[in-house]
């Protein structure tokens, strides 16, 4: 008896503690995935694919390639996520490995344009699908655009803010109604080739190149895939948020990354099954001409099933963004008040405000695809570094217990591949490579002024406490009490190092 209620005294000790709760089991890791993963993408982006690739065949294999690159860095981002098991994901990984700087950098970037303005165009993309029905015939007012975009973030910063378990229900909702739609057109396209309707895939045809294949445009068309596969290492960013996440991280990326996988490619053979080249090429949202030309008076289902997939999408930036945020917070390169969670719900409210408050001025700036550009850079650069960084860690700590080791040849092969990306996009677009290089590197004096001086004047430390304070009473937030519980077995050495 006295056992039983030591045991109960511990899990009601533990469930009373304010921390970030492990509410994440492993069917909501494999919807953050899948869910971040499939945005908008798969549903405009073969078209960016076919371009560069020249032939249908061509496009096919680096649609399979791409989901096999994820993989091998997905696999890297197993290994870092349980041996580093910390919320953050790169930016975590970076700062342990290399140190504040590099880490700061990499967390400068996100916070300041990428995630904020990823999340303004997947949240532009859900209002223009919503709204184009009630103008067919035009595209949709400017004004209605961002403030439907708007509504959408701050309704869903006010369920992020108001439950964990809302969030995650929601993202696995909107991951199985995304995975349907994507279904049907699988489902339609293979209906129409037992209906002998495949002249595109034949390979005699499929391998018809309109224009010479060249190192420059694969390169260009891997890079059009990888866009549509981003958001394979999310999962990452909320590690400590997981249930069990020695388990339920890596068994989440190996089910989800060979699933998408699965899912592109049977969708671009689909879509090819009722689409020549020509007319692919020529639409501006595949899925939409897909639906137009195979299901008649049901056609609406493909427009309503990309806004319910970029609403999911949004969801999930935001779930994963805000955590990036409390990450940095807590590692002091961002105010401490961002790494408070919320008393009662134990959700990173100041951090979530931030992000929404963020991707709403993005919204009013409007030139969202050019700063897309400009930061995709970045996002594929943190990529490498990260990966880099593992192979460091093997050299310069041996000895850490690392419950997943993956082969040499994983990280190095996903760094042949990221270099070669790299080197073309810098080749084929040195103005918008060279503009993502200088935002990153506006963060060098940030860092130096705002975390490296400690000695600043006592007026800026009686602010920044002000400020703090004001925003503990607004949003009931306090800083989390650690919970070392699952963390020491898997940062413990075997060792001294």
């Amino acid at each position: 008896m006295d056992k039983e209620k030591k045991k109960k005294d511990k899990r009601s000790s533990k469930s009373d503690i304010v921390t970030l709760k492990k509410e994440i089991g492993l069917l909501s890791a494999c919807a953050i995935i899948i869910g971040n993963i499939i945005g908008s993408g798969i549903f405009i982006s073969p078209k960016g694919v076919l371009e560069h690739a020249g032939s249908v065949g061509l496009s096919l294999i680096v649609w399979v390639c791409g989901g096999g690159i994820c993989a091998l860095g997905s696999l890297c981002y197993a290994e870092l996520g349980v041996t580093i098991p910390k919320s953050g994901g790169d930016y975590s990984y970076v700062t342990e490995i290399f140190g504040g700087l590099v880490g700061f950098l990499l967390l400068w970037s996100a916070v300041l344009i990428m995630y904020p303005t990823t999340l303004a165009v997947i949240a532009l993309t859900f209002s223009n699908y919503v709204l184009q029905p009630a103008f067919p015939d035009c595209l949709p007012p400017y004004i209605a655009t961002r403030l439907l975009a708007t509504i959408c973030i701050l309704f869903l910063t006010w369920v992020n803010c108001s439950s964990v378990r809302w969030a995650t229900r929601i993202q696995d909702v909107f991951t199985v109604g995304k995975l349907l739609a994507l279904v049907l057109i699988i489902v339609v396209g293979l209906i129409q080739i037992f209906r002998g309707h495949y002249d595109a895939l034949r390979p005699s045809t499929a391998f018809e190149f309109r224009q010479d294949p060249s190192v420059g445009q694969i390169a260009l068309a891997f890079l059009q895939a990888s866009f549509a596969y981003s958001g394979w290492n999310f999962l990452n960013y909320v590690t400590e948020e997981v249930v069990e996440p020695r388990k339920n991280l890596p068994r989440a990326i190996y089910i989800s990354i060979p699933l998408v996988t699965l899912v592109y490619t049977m969708t671009n053979i689909a879509y090819f099954s009722s689409m020549s080249p020509e007319e692919l090429l020529a639409s501006n949202a595949v899925a939409v001409t897909f639906g137009e030309k195979l299901l008649g008076m049901f056609s609406w289902v493909m427009p309503i099933s990309v806004a319910l997939s970029t609403f999911g999408g949004i969801n999930g930036y935001l779930f994963t963004s805000s955590r990036l945020c409390f990450s940095g917070a807590r590692e002091g390169h961002l105010p401490y008040l961002l790494a408070m969670i919320h008393l009662k719900n134990c959700t990173p409210i100041p951090a979530l405000l931030v992000c929404c408050f963020a991707t709403i001025v993005i919204l009013c700036i409007g030139e969202t695809h050019n700063l897309i550009n400009y930061v995709s850079f970045i996002n594929y650069l943190s990529y490498g570094v990260t990966i880099a960084g593992l192979l460091y860690l093997r050299k310069k700590r041996p000895n850490l217990v690392r419950p997943i080791k993956v082969s040499m040849l994983v990280p190095i092969a996903y760094l042949v591949f990221w270099a070669v990306l790299l080197g073309f996009s810098l080749y084929s677009e040195p103005v918008v490579c060279g503009l993502g290089m200088v935002i990153m590197l506006t963060g060098v004096p940030v860092y130096f002024v705002g975390v490296h001086w400690k000695d600043k004047p006592k007026c800026v430390y009686r602010l920044v406490e002000s400020v703090t304070y004001i925003g503990q009473k607004v949003c009931y937030v306090v800083f989390p009490q650690e919970d070392l519980s699952e963390t020491e077995p898997l940062t413990a050495s075997k060792a001294t190092d």
